[in-house]
């Protein structure tokens, strides 16, 4: 009698952890959240088992070309994002995989088309990159195909995904302003409801709170996330009298603390003497163009798209049983804080901009 393939569910299951957790530790997923006797436990049952070589067995099999399609919304055209190809590039060369790139608008139809042209390079699988963190509806032709998401999940959670922590990333920024004495601190942000604007404004609201400051809807100015946007929202939080004028601001992004650094320039406050800035995203072009240089937070781009290929390549060597709904969680990287110039403690109420 033929013996019943082992499946990664039978190793998750044998070892006492997630599907997810098994994932990362056999993809070397460096950040993977596991101590190091749970990494030990569950490669000695995958071993005792023999699902890895049976992963290796299965590929053989099924004749696979050993390519994955990338197909990216936009990022590939911006300077910051490129690392999440840099990310599922190395991550695919480990593995002995090759990148297929296409770079897609967010119309319905440009999708499809490029779709379809990277399913006819005959790709095992694809990496679906948004431009910005929010919720999509799968194009129908990635059903067919093994599939990841980066910055974005299926409505339906059909498929893998990988999203920043938008939540936990806003709250270091505004727990480093008020580690440096900031009370009164001032939201910049998007005025677009999607998934990063209601993370960023709760990990506001939640820094504030664990340092037993008010949350004062006053502070929270909403406008487009360009560099216009933050002038202009800046502006209608800072052009107030002194001592209701908050001595800090939190920027959904660098382009508009770009824009704020040019409000602060008008109403003669200097950075970070009269004012803190902390910015999102660590566009490096605008956070270290910026003088004084911008302290922001970075987005996990090289992260997110080592994660979404090794996710990839674990859908690829094909466990039928694997497709739990543990497995369709988004998987939330940290956001850590870059330090720069732009944040210093607040001046003494009554004291000049020189004291």
């Amino acid at each position: 009698m033929a013996r019943k393939a082992v499946g990664i569910k039978d190793v998750a299951r044998e070892a006492g952890v997630s599907v997810t957790t098994v994932s990362h530790i056999l993809n070397d997923v460096e950040f993977a959240r596991a101590s190091d006797e749970t990494r030990e436990r569950v490669k000695s049952t995958a071993e005792r088992l023999g699902y890895g070589a049976n992963r290796i067995a299965r590929s053989l099999r099924r004749q696979q070309s050993e390519m994955i399609g990338l197909l990216s919304e936009e990022i590939a055209t911006t300077p910051h994002a490129g690392r999440i190809i840099l990310g599922a590039q190395e991550a695919a060369r480990k593995r002995g995989l090759t990148l297929v790139l296409i770079n897609t608008s967010r119309d319905e139809l440009d999708i499809q088309r490029d779709t379809d042209a990277l399913l006819r390079q005959q790709v095992d699988g694809v990496l679906y990159a948004t431009m910005y963190h929010r919720e999509i509806d799968l194009p129908r032709s990635l059903r067919s195909v093994p599939t990841v998401l980066i910055d974005s999940t299926s409505h339906d959670g059909s498929v893998p995904s990988v999203v920043p922590d938008e939540e936990g990333g806003a709250y270091v920024a505004v727990d480093e302003l008020i580690g440096h004495g900031h009370r009164r601190i001032g939201f910049v942000t998007n005025s677009d409801d999607v998934p990063a604007t209601r993370g960023r404004l709760a990990g506001y609201r939640r820094a504030l709170a664990e340092a037993g400051v008010e949350f004062d809807p006053a502070l929270v100015v909403a406008e487009q996330s360009e560099t216009p946007g933050g002038y202009k929202a800046a502006l209608a939080v800072l052009d107030r009298d002194d001592a209701d004028r908050p001595t800090a601001l939190f920027c959904y992004n660098d382009r508009m603390a770009m824009g704020a650094y040019r409000a602060a320039a008008e109403l003669g406050l200097r950075i970070p003497a009269d004012l803190s800035i902390v910015g999102f995203d660590n566009q490096e072009l605008i956070a270290e163009g910026l003088y004084p240089a911008l302290t922001t937070v970075a987005l996990p781009h090289f992260e997110m798209g080592e994660w979404a290929l090794g996710a990839l390549a674990e859908l690829m060597v094909g466990d039928a049983d694997s497709a739990t709904k543990d497995s369709y969680q988004p998987a939330v990287l940290s956001c850590p804080l870059v330090r720069r110039d732009s944040v210093a403690a607040p001046r003494p109420v009554g004291g000049s901009a020189g004291d």
